[in-house]
């Protein structure tokens, strides 16, 4: 009798293990076959929906053969978010950095103007992803604050400072480049003797006005006659005497 209530015992110990077991198994399972259905490899970054993911684009060239200082940035081909080329300071008062591999005709450009008794200044050159997201969002509230509706107000946030991922001055390849005597970021930058010379002459340095005035269409970006890129003498020579654009270069 002793024996068969044992035997009755030990089969009911056992039948509720596995009752704890099953669950357990199953759950076991069904982590491993959802982790087994995620790609190898995904990205940290996930760009906006209404922005495409990031891939370099190039002017100028056939692909691989496009050399880096002709690298197209804006809306539709942004930067990767780690995008991140080798600088130097320009301006140890200002902290200001560019591409080390064309601050020589930068600085080349500013000395000159100088030395005609010029007195440019380079207000923004580098800027890190994490700070065009600080920028961007900050034109966006102030277009909240005058009425717009938030898409509206990325719209007109992005005619004057581009979203994070497709400003040029992630590239460290772009430069704001304004008088000392008149530091505002706006079309009276136009009558200042700085940016006659440097409209007449950044092409010889390998330099052109990237958002030119009657180019929205296809830059995307107002007229800023502040902001200067670098593309390398040969195109900008040619994107100055064809007045044209960036996008329309090629």
């Amino acid at each position: 009798m002793r024996s068969k209530q044992k035997k009755k015992e030990r089969t009911i110990r056992l039948l509720y293990i596995v009752g704890l077991l099953i669950p357990m198994v199953l759950l076991v399972l069904l982590v491993w076959a959802l982790l087994g259905d995620l790609p190898e490899g995904t990205p940290d970054y996930d760009p906006p929906p209404d922005r495409p993911a990031p891939s370099l684009a190039l002017a100028g060239g056939d692909g691989e053969n496009t050399p880096w200082n002709l690298v197209l940035v804006n809306s539709a081909h942004p930067l990767p978010e780690d995008w991140a080329p080798d600088l130097t300071v320009i301006d140890p008062y200002t902290g200001e950095e560019f591409d080390s591999r064309a601050i020589g005709e930068l600085n080349a450009m500013l000395r000159d103007m100088e030395a005609q008794g010029l007195h440019p200044l380079v207000c923004s050159g580098y800027r890190s992803y994490e700070s065009q997201v600080d920028i961007f969002q900050s034109n966006v509230e102030e277009a909240l604050s005058q009425g717009y509706a938030q898409d509206e107000a990325e719209q007109q946030a992005s005619l004057w400072v581009m979203p994070p991922g497709c400003s040029e001055h992630q590239s460290g390849l772009a430069a704001d480049i304004v008088s000392q005597d008149n530091q505002c970021l706006d079309e009276s930058q136009d009558s200042t003797p700085e940016q006659q010379w440097l409209h007449a002459n950044c092409q010889d340095y390998g330099f052109i006005l990237r958002y030119p005035r009657g180019k929205t269409e296809f830059t995307g970006v107002n007229y800023e006659p502040w902001h200067y890129r670098y593309v390398g003498k040969e195109a900008a020579r040619e994107i100055t005497a064809q007045g044209i654009c960036l996008e329309e270069y090629g």
